[in-house]
């Protein structure tokens, strides 16, 4: 079996972590291109992406948008990993599902972290029946970590409060070289109920960024990391 293509759009931590785990999970990166001449996406070409046959895309907030257009206007699938843009989300996935192209968007690749979701989800719906519990969300990142709160903090506190329960406030913490923890602390007079999700290395969300883009080849349409592991047709 051919190794599979990969594009990274990108040239930080994680790209890295990417580009050294791809050899063991069968994935070739084909090119790499950094922020430096790629203002507004003009350097995501197809000559540029070298035959690739997925782009990963993990940049800057303000740069994800257009990377991933330039991806898909150049008939590229693209997996982003970028958070902080999603304002911009609905007019590129209206614009992907008028080319015809794909995009796997997540705020966190870690399989933990989405199965942890779907918990959160559950808790929402019996801790928000029960009435008597405040709930809180604590994200801690390491240092440069750009946003805050956290893409994956911001799900977690939306799918809590969809699911019947308050939406819960959520504290950043910045510091160190921390890959990323989410708790969800559930408080009553006399009990605590936490729920903890931690990553203990980075590589966890390069493995499943690379899953993500085996999975999405031969794909049409918008997808999170939800129908990588099946959930989204478990939900339906």
């Amino acid at each position: 079996m051919s190794a599979l293509r990969i594009a990274l759009i990108g040239s930080g931590r994680m790209s890295r972590a990417v580009r050294g785990l791809a050899p063991e999970r069968g994935a070739d990166v084909v090119t790499i291109i950094g922020s430096q001449d790629n203002q507004d996406g003009q350097a995501i070409t197809p000559a540029r992406l070298a035959g690739a046959q997925v782009a990963i895309e993990f940049t800057q907030p303000g740069a994800a948008a257009a990377n991933v257009l330039a991806c898909i206007r150049a008939g590229v699938p693209c997996v982003s990993g970028t958070t902080g843009w999603y304002d911009a989300l609905p007019d590129v996935m209206r614009e992907v599902e008028a080319r015809g192209g794909a995009l796997l968007w997540a705020p966190n690749f870690s399989a933990g972290v989405v199965l942890f979701t779907a918990l959160v989800e559950r808790a929402g719906v019996l801790f928000g029946r029960d009435g008597s519990f405040d709930a809180h969300l604590i994200e801690t990142h390491h240092a440069a970590k750009k946003d805050a709160p956290s893409g994956t903090a911001h799900a977690l506190a939306r799918v809590f409060g969809e699911a019947g329960g308050a939406a819960p406030g959520i504290t950043s913490v910045r510091t160190g070289h921390v890959p990323g923890m989410h708790e969800l602390i559930l408080d009553a007079p006399f009990e605590q109920v936490r729920l903890i999700h931690a990553a203990r290395d980075r590589r966890v969300f390069a493995d499943g960024a690379l899953r993500a883009a085996a999975w999405l080849i031969g794909r049409r349409g918008v997808f999170t990391m939800r129908d990588v592991l099946g959930l989204a047709q478990e939900a339906s």
